[in-house]
């Protein structure tokens, strides 16, 4: 058997054999102009001066492959973003794959094209990589991990840098990743109607930084598992400050809180692969925000809240008559396994 006459991976190709130097072949070339290692034990990359930024993450989504993405595309999302949100320029991914003996072969083509595609988009490389092959039912399909790094050529974006009166903006709307998932996986039907937001976003980090002064965004972060809640109550713990947003100013797309509503969720505590919330001067928010939705990742993007004056931490959220109500933490995972 080779890998050409296999239709899934089978446990061979985690031999470290024939088969698995196949498949590895494979994986480079489907990589193409994606991937600069040079197939030795460690890669050796330049990096500009100064300081570096490096991130990892794992990814277990659930289903791996959906309408209009995979694991693929959201483990170099997710990566990339995580470097962008710092104000690091990324450069390089690190591949790291688990993938379970029956796997179709074209669906593990599928997932490193988009790995490829999506590299290509944020101009970012694959310089090393791994892949693990276990028995049946050891894993679920396919698990991803990445590891990035990147490079400062500004001052890093951090939470200290929040102050009271901030505003904060959502570059797009909110619970689309997780409805879309849910409703392949549960049959709700909504998949054609709500795709998933999944992006690599430092393109658009790179124009708004570029296009507004430096300190006018404080801080921020990609607003992934745990929500929007979970991004809001970190930093009202970091600045001791409460962070107040309004209701009726959430961007969520209309079939999404129709879904959200029948499932008892609410959007605030959904995950998302290609939103940004931002702590963002007041002086600047109007520079900001036209920066964002000149962008084709932030044209939603719109003023939620704002960081209070008085003292203490918590998360509140305001009704059009103007009551507030704490929003308090989750204590556990509502919705596993979407990124």
């Amino acid at each position: 058997m080779t890998l050409a006459t296999s239709a899934e991976v089978v446990l061979d190709h985690g031999t470290g054999a024939k088969l698995s130097q196949e498949l590895i072949g494979e994986i480079v070339d489907l990589l193409g102009e994606a991937y600069l290692g040079e197939m030795e034990d460690s890669a050796t990359l330049p990096l500009p001066g100064g300081r570096i930024a490096m991130t990892t993450d794992s990814f277990v989504v659930d289903p791996p492959f959906f309408g209009n993405g995979d694991i693929g595309k959201i483990a170099v999302c997710g990566t990339v973003n995580d470097l962008a949100v710092v104000g690091a320029r990324p450069l390089y991914l690190t591949l790291g794959m688990i993938i379970e003996a029956g796997l179709p072969m074209e669906r593990l083509r599928q997932v490193v094209t988009s790995v490829r595609d999506t590299a290509l988009e944020a101009g970012v490389h694959v310089v090393c990589g791994d892949t693990k092959v276990v028995g049946r039912g050891e894993a679920d399909k396919i698990f991803l991990n990445t590891a990035g790094v990147g490079v400062f050529e500004r001052e890093p974006l951090r939470m200290r840098h929040v102050r009271p009166g901030d505003r904060v903006v959502l570059s797009g709307p909110i619970g689309n990743h997780t409805v879309h998932l849910l409703s392949i996986r549960e049959g709700l039907g909504f998949e054609t109607r709500v795709l998933s937001d999944c992006a690599p976003l430092n393109g658009m980090v790179d124009e708004l930084l570029a296009a507004v002064p430096a300190g006018a965004v404080r801080s921020m972060r990609d607003v992934t598992r745990g929500g929007l809640a979970a991004v809001l109550h970190e930093y009202a713990a970091a600045v001791g400050r409460p962070v107040r947003f309004d209701q009726a100013a959430l961007p969520v797309q209309f079939e999404t809180r129709m879904a959200t509503d029948m499932l008892g969720i609410d959007p605030i505590h959904t995950a998302n692969e290609g939103c940004l919330a931002l702590f963002v001067d007041p002086a600047a928010e109007a520079d900001v925000l036209a920066a964002l939705r000149a962008h084709r990742y932030g044209g939603h993007a719109v003023t939620i809240g704002e960081v209070g004056t008085d003292e203490g931490a918590g998360v509140f959220s305001r009704a059009e008559d103007g009551t507030a109500a704490r929003v308090d933490e989750l204590l556990g995972a509502e919705l596993p396994r979407l990124c």
